[in-house]
């Protein structure tokens, strides 16, 4: 693997890591789930594959800050509004 996806692949890693530790089921099993997802792809060699896993990783990126978003919004619109103006 070429150093520049070496260095994308570890950022984006980390950054799913990071990610994870809000995970709804926990940060445990997004963990492990995220360790399987990476270790069933160590191996792969063509560089437009790796660029094609990255962009998919990406992609699941955008969905856990939707996935946070919208669960920080429901909080807070639970906490100021109240049944009635809703």
């Amino acid at each position: 693997m070429a150093n520049s996806l070496r260095g994308e692949v570890v950022k984006l890693y980390k950054n799913l890591l990071y990610l994870g530790r809000e995970y709804p089921k926990g940060a445990d099993y997004f963990r492990s789930r995220l360790k399987a997802a990476f270790l069933k792809n160590k191996d792969e060699k063509d560089p437009e594959k790796i660029k094609q896993l990255i962009a998919r990783g990406e992609f699941v990126v955008k969905e856990l800050e939707a996935l946070y978003f919208l669960r920080k919004y429901r909080a807070m619109k639970q906490r100021y509004y109240s049944e009635e103006q809703r």
